[in-house]
């Protein structure tokens, strides 16, 4: 599998207060709709992604999820058949593997979330 870009995705409830903190500290700029914000700086260095029912976590006891990867790769079909063979398991199937652009939501074996994007 090869992978083109990998993105570290933070949930919030407020997008832009999330995402604008990560700009001023990464020194980039936001991009985005209102349910997803890429922090840009030429390249996407990190991505917020709207959760309504966030809840910040009391570390280190937090249960929510926080926070998950986005890998990008260029053939979503063998990558997709790659991590099952390596132990995730598919959590959502968001996107039709043909369609133009997308992304699939996976499980590592201990659990943590992750997504396969085209």
């Amino acid at each position: 599998m090869e992978i083109k870009q990998q993105v570290v995705v933070f949930d919030a409830a407020d997008i832009a207060a999330e995402s604008s903190f990560w700009a001023e500290v990464l020194g980039g700029a936001v991009k985005g709709d209102d349910d997803w914000h890429s922090v840009l700086d030429g390249q996407t260095r990190v991505g917020v992604q709207h959760a309504p029912d966030h809840v910040p976590p009391e570390w280190p006891d937090g249960e929510q999820q926080q926070i998950h990867l986005d890998l990008y790769v260029e053939d979503i079909r063998s990558s997709h058949d790659e991590v099952l063979e390596l132990g995730a398991r598919e959590l959502k199937a968001a996107y039709a593997f043909d369609a133009p652009e997308g992304f699939r939501v996976y499980a590592d074996p201990a659990g943590h979330p992750f997504c396969l994007c085209w």
